[in-house]
């Protein structure tokens, strides 16, 4: 369904005051005269290059000096100290500062990036958090990704009354220091020493905390999409970012698709392969998703939420787009994109249903299971051996309650062994081959699947097939009497009554196996 929100009324904290202390003074100075300073997204300092403000869309040099030694010394020497990720922060802010360094370990250039708190951008996904289900947010650097999960612990902790932890690995959600940003409410906040142990501070954090909700910002190791899983499945609800923009390139990574239920090729047999009209590899889902939802911030105004990851991955994989709920606090761009996206998904399903429909009729998959056929007294793997030649759908079972077929060898006929009685008692019919050759297998298989000897596959006796059946359809039709069709096994069969079906005509199966035949009926006559 389609959600365009009205904008709330969202309140700004930035402290931009703080920054701009810790900047050098001409840079300072020159910045203080920008009208547009509220949108400033970060101040870029590299050595020997003129210093940049950038903001949306634009940037503007704010010195006519490069920058040198002094500059990026005034700025290190003001701000806290840098971690293992080369990041630092300011007292009590969000903003974030990352250097560059050269082999030596020298700061030689400084990223002072603006971290604002915006109160009521959780509006648009406010169900979705409150939800209980475990959140997965995508986007490209800069929409508000973290803004948006730092919103979510202040409404979690604060609004529901939940024990909320924030694992906080570089100090962007909460702030840098010890004492966390008001920004997320009453939710407590975990420090991470080392990117490389988020991880661990991820299990410490259920084990020794009790929480109802976890937060994480940035997942992008496999040791944390497993730490992930594991949270989830003690109950705990998740919510986090990742690396990447989209589910499909979530699914495309082989290190993060486990938070999806990660992807693997899966080897059908030959028979699976032709009753699902596909080829022999496929790809399917491995495991339950990690989370329930997934949601792709498009900019800072419009989200896509896939409510049932579980179910747009499965899609995805039979190609099919997924087909997002889209949200805007524009009510106009929420509409246009949802239209765009409708329309793509319908577009590719019938892409899909076509490729499959092609699929079947090249395969000959007659739209049941494969015949099961039990062998007694005769080689196993000389029968799949045929099976396999021939492409027929048909399998070998070991159980003869599941067989359709029972078939043996005219020695063993004449001996009448308890297993034939049973059969026979069963009703299950027992073809009798005069030896275990294989040249007597594979007729009897063709036999079987009632594919003439000179027909060499299915798919060319299965159109001969349809031809036939819609003749005497339509002689059905005309003549207004009953038509006998020739005996066919189950599977063929079950195609005829469907083709019957669908002229508008009746039909009925008579006989016993393996003479059993269908009959097509007028559709005013009585059986």
């Amino acid at each position: 369904m389609n959600k365009g929100l009205k904008p709330a009324a969202a309140s700004i904290v930035d402290d931009l005051g703080e920054l701009l202390q810790v900047l050098p003074p001409r840079v300072r100075d020159r910045l203080l005269q920008f009208e547009q300073l509220n949108d400033l997204i970060e101040v870029v300092l590299d050595l020997g290059r003129l210093p940049e403000a950038r903001f949306p869309n634009q940037f503007f040099y704010t010195s006519d000096d490069p920058v040198d030694f002094a500059d990026l010394t005034y700025v290190v020497g003001r701000i806290g100290r840098f971690g293992l990720d080369h990041r630092a922060g300011i007292q009590r802010t969000l903003h974030r500062i990352s250097s560059l360094v050269n082999r030596s370990e020298e700061v030689i250039g400084l990223t002072c990036r603006v971290g604002r708190a915006v109160f009521g951008t959780v509006e648009i996904l406010r169900d979705v958090a409150e939800s209980g289900r475990s959140i997965l947010i995508l986007g490209p650097p800069g929409v508000g990704k973290t803004t948006l999960l730092r919103e979510m612990a202040r409404v979690l902790a604060d609004e529901l009354n939940k024990r909320v932890i924030v694992v906080d690995t570089s100090n962007e959600i909460a702030g840098d220091g010890d004492i966390p940003h008001p920004a997320i409410g009453h939710a407590r906040r975990m420090q991470v020493p080392r990117p490389e142990l988020q991880h661990e501070v991820m299990i410490e954090a259920v084990e020794n905390h009790m929480p109802e909700v976890i937060i994480i910002d940035e997942i992008g190791r496999e040791l944390e999409a497993m730490a992930a899983r594991t949270i989830a499945e003690r109950g705990v609800q998740l919510v986090a970012t990742a690396h990447g923009n989209t589910l499909e390139n979530l699914a495309q990574n082989p290190t993060l698709s486990d938070l999806i239920g990660g992807i693997q090729a899966v080897t059908l047999s030959d028979e699976e392969a032709r009753y699902r009209g596909t080829q022999k590899t496929v790809l399917e889902r491995r495991a339950p998703p990690t989370f329930d939802i997934l949601v792709e911030m498009k900019d800072r105004e419009t989200v896509a939420i896939h409510m049932d990851v579980a179910a747009t991955v499965d899609s995805m994989l039979r190609n099919v787009l997924p087909r997002p709920e889209i949200r805007s606090r524009s009510p106009e761009r929420a509409r246009e994109l949802q239209e765009t996206v409708d329309r793509a998904h319908q577009k590719s399903e019938e892409i899909g249903e076509k490729k499959e429909a092609e699929s079947l009729r090249k395969t000959g998959a007659t739209g049941g299971p494969p015949i099961q056929i039990y062998a007694f007294a005769i080689s196993r793997s000389r029968i799949e051996r045929g099976i396999q030649d021939l492409g027929l759908p048909i399998t070998v079972t070991r159980n003869l309650n599941d067989a359709q077929v029972v078939v043996t060898v005219k020695s063993q006929e004449k001996r009448q062994p308890y297993l034939l009685a049973q059969a026979q008692g069963q009703n299950i019919p027992v073809y009798v081959l005069r030896n275990n050759t294989s040249e007597q297998i594979r007729a009897f298989l063709r036999r079987l699947y009632g594919m003439p000897e000179d027909l060499r596959s299915p798919r060319e006796w299965n159109f001969k097939l349809m031809e036939r059946t819609e003749e005497m359809i339509m002689k059905a039709a005309r003549g207004r009497q009953p038509v006998d069709l020739q005996a066919e096994a189950p599977q063929i069969r079950r195609l005829q009554h469907q083709m019957a079906e669908h002229y508008g005509m009746r039909s009925e199966s008579r006989g016993e196996e393996p003479n059993r035949h269908v009959v097509i009926l007028p559709a005013e006559s009585e059986p």
